[in-house]
């Protein structure tokens, strides 16, 4: 690898280890040309993620963003030199080079961020879907051509009809991971102007007016809009995780500390559903630590691997 690339690399890595804490922990399960790749994308999307989430005008927003499609359209005709100056489209470039990456999905993504810049509401589920699988949804196909896959992933019991479903698996456990995120965020959200649970839910469980303050206002019943949506990620969660058996052992390993620490957020939330409205709810470092450990063991792809099994028996 050439010095200009390996140093675009270690830019991206920088990026991740500093601002994705949970992404990070599992990325750190894979072998380099792996984890580069994977730093690669996250980067990336931070950036479209950064231009959403910013200060800038309206305007300067949609302009930045539609920057980044074209850069992305470069990226994508092979035209990144390994010597320009924007060490995140060299480290991309040579990533999508190295491996089958569906560089579509990121322009999924940045549709996805559209519709956060235009303050799109979502009236139903099906709608917001539609969101989560942009933002979501797609890095999950998205990392799944890095991690690849094998008809039974090193695990007995994962056919290979399982394995010609690996893309939709990954897209499924992403709104998973998107659901608890919305959970977890709702009250900084709001603080941003921004509201993504279904319309329909809200006013089914009186919580129509929001989450400005850290009390609910008289009659809604704001855990029993958690428990409706946690029920509904705990789903996505069963049918996602079907992807783990058809990995390799540290790419199964990445997913299964992912999707854990996120699982674990969505038990602390279930527990104690007024705690969102106060702050972010976290998981402190020896419990992501012990997340990753149990991804490592392969024990959950294991488990993933018998329960397929049975339910085709």
């Amino acid at each position: 690898m050439s010095a200009p690339i390996s140093a675009a690399y270690s830019y991206c890595e920088a990026v991740t280890g500093s601002q994705a804490r949970n992404f990070a922990y599992g990325i750190r399960l894979l072998p380099a040309d792996k984890r580069q790749a994977m730093s690669a994308l996250y980067a990336f999307s931070r950036r479209v993620d950064d231009i959403g989430d910013g200060t800038l005008p309206h305007e300067v927003k949609l302009a930045r963003l539609e920057e980044t499609r074209t850069l992305l359209g470069r990226i994508r005709a092979e035209e990144i030199d390994e010597d320009d100056t924007d060490p995140v489209a060299v480290a991309l470039a040579h990533a999508s080079r190295r491996f089958p990456i569906p560089l579509e999905g990121l322009d999924e993504l940045i549709d996805g961020v559209l519709m956060d810049v235009r303050g799109e509401t979502y009236e139903t589920w099906d709608d917001l879907k539609v969101y989560c699988r942009c933002v979501a949804g797609a890095i999950g196909r998205l990392s799944l051509g890095v991690f690849g896959t094998s008809s039974a992933g090193g695990f007995a019991g994962a056919a290979g009809h399982d394995a010609a479903r690996a893309g939709e698996y990954a897209d499924t456990l992403g709104l998973a991971l998107q659901l608890t995120n919305i959970l977890r965020d709702v009250r900084e959200d709001a603080g941003n102007g921004r509201t993504y649970l279904p319309a329909e839910d809200l006013a089914k469980f009186g919580c129509s007016d929001g989450f400005d303050s850290a009390r609910m206002p008289s009659g809604a019943d704001f855990a029993g809009l958690v428990h409706h949506e946690v029920r509904r990620a705990r789903a996505l969660f069963v049918e996602g995780y079907r992807l783990l058996p058809l990995l390799d052992r540290r790419s199964g390993a990445c997913v299964a500390a992912m999707a854990g620490i996120y699982r674990r957020l969505l038990d602390r939330i279930e527990r104690e559903p007024e705690a969102v409205l106060r702050g972010r709810v976290s998981l402190p470092p020896h419990e992501k630590a012990y997340v990753a450990v149990r991804g490592l063991s392969g024990l959950d792809a294991r488990t993933i691997a018998r329960q397929s099994t049975r339910r085709r028996l």
